[in-house]
């Protein structure tokens, strides 16, 4: 991006999942919050029913981005109640997440202030149980997002009791706000809140139902792998195909197919069409096919064009590079993709009009 792009030096995003996927009207009013931020630019909202979240994608400069993620926590706190939520996603709050990400002119350690910043704001207003994650984390056993989610919303009572012991010293209360289950805890549940490079949230959908393929490949794909179990009882940890991915298999009931559901946690190390490429081969080994695949949220522009040029080693324009990596990788087979919202870059001008 160049300076033209009218936000000057200094620019974040910031990428808050709800627990709503189906309610529009509540949906809009949340993010209706953040966009009364002047400065805090909506570059995309994506409600998905079967996992009933929406990821939000928000971006500017840091101060308006901060406040646009209070407001729309504080409002999601409002509306949100998490005794009446189910979804095909892993979620521990109303906001399950909110990561700032430095884009341009600024650190990773200033985003992780930026996160703490939140937390105490918010743990302040609301007294929501408040958990800080990757740069921002507290002690490196809380820096991935899974260990402090550990259990889910169901499994927070027990664990802000101290009834059960699943997590460890380190993990098991939240940073700031409520560290007892109180009608606060049990309506808003846990909201995590970080700092993390660019991470591109990845799906690839399988021609089946019932997601047995599709957890198959989750667990062969995934960094961590998968855990196995000796006649004896014993266990031995095999490391999966792909770094830094992080995945499982899930069923979408609406659209009758399963998915793999993947998080791309440093996109140059795995880039998109190596993520679908090993996804389409183990479900061809399994008799079954691959119905293209879906970005959650927004990608960089370089993972678009790294794509392109594998499916279409002859393309050299941008357009056409991006036009490869879409076909591709099947963006629009079951999904839609728009390469003027859904590529950071590209939204981002769009947004301002330049």
């Amino acid at each position: 991006m160049s300076r033209q792009d009218g936000m000057g030096n200094r620019l974040i995003e910031c990428v808050p999942n709800i627990s709503e996927g189906r309610d529009t009207n509540r949906i809009e009013a949340i993010v209706n919050a953040a966009r009364t931020i002047e400065g805090c630019h909506v570059l995309g909202v994506e409600p998905d029913q079967d996992y009933n979240r929406t990821v939000i994608t928000l971006a500017g400069e840091p101060e308006p981005v901060v406040k646009g993620a209070i407001a729309l926590i504080e409002r999601s706190v409002e509306l949100l109640d998490m005794r009446n939520h189910t979804g095909e996603h892993p979620r521990l709050g109303v906001v399950d997440v909110c990561p700032f990400v430095p884009l341009r002119g600024v650190t990773m350690d200033e985003c992780a202030q930026m996160a703490r910043d939140v937390v105490a704001h918010v743990a302040e207003s609301t007294g929501v149980p408040m958990f800080l994650y990757g740069a921002a984390a507290t002690h490196p056993e809380r820096e991935l997002l899974s260990t402090l989610r550990k259990d889910q919303y169901e499994g927070l009572e027990a664990r802000l009791s101290g009834s059960e012991h699943r997590h460890s010293e380190f993990t098991q209360y939240p940073d700031a706000g409520s560290k007892e289950w109180n009608d606060v805890a049990a309506k808003a549940g846990g909201i995590t809140v970080g700092a993390r490079p660019i991470l591109v949230a990845y799906n690839v959908n399988v021609d089946e139902r019932d997601a047995t393929v599709s957890k198959k490949i989750g667990s062969l794909v995934r960094a961590s792998g998968r855990l196995l179990k000796t006649p004896k009882g014993t266990s031995v940890r095999v490391n999966g195909m792909l770094p830094m991915v992080q995945g499982m298999g899930v069923t979408l009931e609406e659209m009758n197919i399963s998915q793999v559901s993947m998080n791309l946690r440093d996109v140059e190390l795995c880039p998109l069409h190596m993520a679908f490429k090993a996804c389409e081969s183990i479900a061809h080994d399994h008799d079954t096919r691959l119905l293209g695949s879906e970005i959650v949220g927004l990608v960089p522009l370089k993972a678009m064009l790294e794509s392109g040029a594998y499916f279409d080693p002859n393309a050299t324009d941008e357009d056409d590079l991006v036009a490869a990596a879409i076909e591709g990788l099947g963006l629009n087979e079951k999904h839609s993709f728009d390469p003027s919202q859904g590529i950071i870059e590209w939204a981002i001008k769009k947004e301002l009009k330049v």
